[in-house]
């Protein structure tokens, strides 16, 4: 599958213990992983911000995600598709990536449940999905 792993999926994932830190795992291993510069610059900012970080520790960690992701430019996306315009290009990248998924802990993504008929899931109901070979 071709998933695309939101921001805060990637920090949890990374900067965290939980249900993130394997999931993350198990995409990487096991899946596509594709990402934008935008899912990116974000990682950064809020690694070195809200999980005080360093930034060499974060250009370690983005250096790490390019090597092993596919990094695509996000297409332009209605205004009108989100209430968060920070939300558009990240539903920019999972059309340019073709991508089957969008992992996201995002509440407004989530609300969407779909966008141009990719799922948009939680990290939980993507883990069960895999899971269960759904």
């Amino acid at each position: 599958m071709r998933l695309v792993l939101d921001t805060n999926v990637l920090l949890a994932g990374i900067a965290t213990h939980g249900i993130c830190e394997g999931l993350v795992a198990i995409c990487f291993r096991d899946h596509t992983v594709v990402l934008s510069d935008h899912i990116l610059d974000e990682f950064v900012e809020h690694y070195v911000g809200k999980f005080k970080g360093s930034r060499e520790q974060a250009a370690l960690v983005v250096d790490t995600l390019r090597r092993h992701s596919e990094i695509v430019v996000p297409v332009d996306v209605s205004r009108d598709a989100v209430g968060d315009v920070d939300d558009l290009p990240v539903l920019g990248t999972i059309v340019a990536g073709q991508a089957d998924c969008l992992i996201t802990g995002d509440k407004q993504l989530l609300d969407l449940e779909s966008y141009q008929g990719i799922p948009i899931l939680s990290p939980r109901k993507f883990y069960e999905r895999i899971r269960t070979g759904g």
